[in-house]
């Protein structure tokens, strides 16, 4: 998706700017070029020896540039990108943007170009979480910014919450989904299920299985690379959610069904979530060990892929559905397919690693036969899988 695009790095002043030299790294080995501008702050932090020799090219620092700026350097930099991308992106450039001010070089680039733009925000806690920057990255979604939810966890200054630079690959996937915009899925509505429900048994206990979501997903943020515009409905996981896709969060299977009625239509449907089979009714307080083994009554959870699938004028032209097997997968894909209703399943062997693991292998079964796929991590499962599914709809 990189491959030949042209990358516009700003490196804002902040300690995460060392995370800027390893996504300098990961843009090239996709094939990528990299412009590096690199900021006064950003260079308290990164020398531009080390940013010109990780991109393979000339570090711009100044506005008063004589040689650059004789033929106008800064518009020809703004012009020349595919993609405009600040990282890190602090609360002080942030404002900077927002007040549309150009008292440097990086400003006045991010205020002559027309190019899109993606800020990956770093900063401490409260800053992240102040009115003026909530105010700020407001004002900057509204004019069409991209701009990423900072991670969660323990930063340099010692305190814990979310302010913290996402990770290089979650910032490489929200480059690929800004400049998958009008790829091969766009103006197309994906629906994805992905990860467990849990059934409550009682305020503490719940029936689940051990779904971690990640493949799921990886679906969802493939199909927003390649520009659709996805609905993700999630059940109880703690995975961050893919650059472009709009998330909904739900608990038990009932909630998921209601959910996914709420997002249709879609153009596409792939139901990855492990729907829990059965429910109970919860008691109201928690069961107490002294008590004996509880009797659990059992009653069917509704079939969200069947309902999906079923025909009628909400049917997405695909309706793709995932069997997790432990035995005779084809077989048992097979049937299911021909149960439920749906176009394809995505059946997979989960008597190994695969549930909850980083990898993946499956068996794509459809009416007019098998195709397997090999093992491999459940991005690159999920990469090829949506280029099937985009085959499948014939665009």
């Amino acid at each position: 998706m990189l491959c030949g695009r042209r990358i516009l790095l700003i490196i804002g002043g902040g300690i995460a700017a060392y995370k800027s030299l390893e996504l300098i790294r990961a843009i090239r080995a996709e094939g990528g070029a990299v412009t590096p501008v690199l900021t006064a702050g950003g260079a308290a932090f990164v020398t531009p020896m080390s940013v010109s020799a990780l991109a393979g090219a000339h570090v711009h620092t100044s506005l008063w540039d004589l040689t650059t700026e004789a033929e106008i350097g800064h518009i020809g930099l703004a012009r020349a990108a595919d993609l405009v991308v600040v990282c890190p992106a602090t609360a002080d450039l942030l404002a900077r943007m927002a007040a549309g001010l150009a008292d440097d070089l990086a400003t006045t680039l991010l205020l002559a170009t027309g190019t899109p733009v993606v800020a990956v925000p770093a900063m401490n806690v409260h800053m992240w979480d102040h009115p003026a920057t909530r105010a700020n990255v407001d004002t900057l979604r509204a004019r069409g910014v991209t701009i990423l939810e900072p991670d969660v966890g323990p930063m340099a200054c010692g305190e814990h919450g979310p302010g913290r630079l996402p990770e290089v690959p979650a910032i490489m996937q929200a480059l690929r989904t800004v400049l998958g915009r009008g790829g091969r899925l766009a103006g197309l509505h994906a629906l994805v299920t992905a990860g467990p429900t849990h059934e409550p048994i009682d305020p503490v206990r719940y029936l689940a299985n051990r779904s971690s979501g990640r493949q799921g997903f990886a679906i969802a943020g493939a199909l927003a690379t390649l520009g659709a515009r996805v609905t993700l409905v999630a059940g109880p996981v703690a995975l961050a959610t893919p650059a472009g896709v709009c998330r909904v969060d739900v608990g038990t299977a009932r909630e998921m069904l209601e959910a996914v009625d709420q997002a249709l239509p879609a153009d596409l449907a792939v139901m990855v979530a492990a729907v829990a089979d059965w429910h109970v009714r919860p008691s109201a307080a928690k069961l107490k060990k002294d008590s004996g083994p509880p009797t659990l009554h059992l009653a069917a959870n509704p079939d969200i892929l069947a309902h999906v699938a079923q025909p009628g004028p909400r049917r997405p032209r695909l309706v793709v559905g995932f069997a997790a097997e432990t035995d005779n997968l084809a077989a048992h894909a097979r049937a299911k397919l021909a149960r439920k209703g749906c176009d394809l399943i995505v059946a997979n062997d989960v008597s190994g690693d695969v549930m909850g693991g980083s990898e993946n292998e499956v068996l794509l079964v459809s009416a007019e036969g098998e195709t397997a796929l090999p093992r491999g991590p459940k991005a690159e499962v999920a990469a090829r899988l949506v280029e099937l599914f985009a085959e499948r709809l014939g665009v």
